[in-house]
């Protein structure tokens, strides 16, 4: 272990004790399954935990990343160098105020969508076929069958590593866009407040039985992978790109591109986080040719890929 992680890890066992882990796993940790090891891991609890996390970085200027529930992310055969984060049960709730509904970053989007559920309010049923939780959702404004999370929050709390500010900002400070938000690189959402609206429950039920029967019918779900690939382009549908360039099958190692959904890759049991990244580039050089677009990739790669830092 490097000086500079030893510095770290004994900064953060001071302040958070055996909480903190070494070289930890990260497959079990992402939908990919695949992909090395943290050298530093830690489940913060509550503020305090990511005050030292502050000084645990700002001593010794090691890398960290932050994970949800890992579906969007492809973590480096290598692993990760430094410190990663995921936040735990202190930021797994949800409370109800009229029609808001308030939850801490480790909320899962289907549960916060079911919660929502039993107080008869309407318009997170899209979050049902979603396997995110808040913070990741709204860091990367997550959505899906014509509905997306930026379009619902009115409050996101976050924590700036940088300089260990707590702040409450307003939807419009994240500059929400497709599939991307503009908060600061250094910032751990961990809360967020979503405006709702009053609805049948019957009618809400439907609605997110439907996402759950559209989500089966059409994604591998039995099959490792990190949900789409690639972000749709201007006018089009990345999957339908990838199915015009006959990709569908297509195998690089133990990695293929789904015969369900064309932008969706799955892992077998011996693929690895380098045999996806090279499907992925094969992807986007093949519809590059076919469709003179370039393909967007969704998926947060984590880790060094290829020599260089990602």
């Amino acid at each position: 272990m490097s000086t500079d992680l030893e510095a770290a890890l004994r900064i953060l066992r001071e302040g958070c004790g055996d909480r903190v882990r070494t070289r930890v796993p990260l497959a079990p940790l992402t939908t990919f399954r695949v992909g090395g090891a943290a050298a530093l891991y830690l489940e913060p609890e509550r503020e305090e935990d990511l005050a030292t996390v502050r000084r645990a970085v700002g001593e010794t200027a090691i890398p960290f990343t932050i994970i949800g529930k890992g579906s969007n992310v492809l973590v480096s055969d290598e692993g990760f160098p430094g410190l990663v984060l995921r936040l735990g049960k202190g930021y797994r709730w949800a409370a109800r105020d009229q029609d808001e509904v308030r939850a801490g970053a480790a909320m899962p989007l289907p549960a916060l969508a079911g919660v929502a559920l039993r107080h008869g309010l309407s318009g997170l049923e899209f979050g049902v076929a979603i396997p995110a939780t808040l913070g990741g959702a709204v860091t990367m404004n997550a959505g899906a069958h014509d509905g997306q999370i930026g379009d619902i929050v009115r409050r996101i709390e976050i924590y700036r590593v940088g300089d260990g500010q707590a702040v409450s900002l307003p939807a419009e400070a994240a500059a929400f866009s497709y599939r991307r938000s503009a908060l600061p690189e250094d910032a751990i959402v961990t809360a967020a407040t979503l405006a709702l609206r009053p609805g049948p429950p019957d009618a809400i039920r439907a609605s997110m039985e439907r996402a759950r029967a559209w989500r089966r019918r059409t994604q591998p779900l039995a099959e490792p992978n990190c949900g789409s690939v690639f972000k749709n382009p201007p006018g089009g549908h990345a999957a339908a790109m990838i199915e015009t360039a006959e990709l569908k099958g297509t195998l690089v190692g133990g990695a293929a591109v789904s015969t369900k959904h064309a932008n969706f890759i799955v892992a077998g049991p011996e693929a690895t986080a380098t045999d996806v990244l090279a499907l992925i580039r094969l992807i986007q050089e093949r519809v590059r040719r076919s469709a003179g677009v370039e393909l967007e990739p969704e998926v947060r790669l984590v880790g060094r890929f290829d020599g260089d830092a990602a």
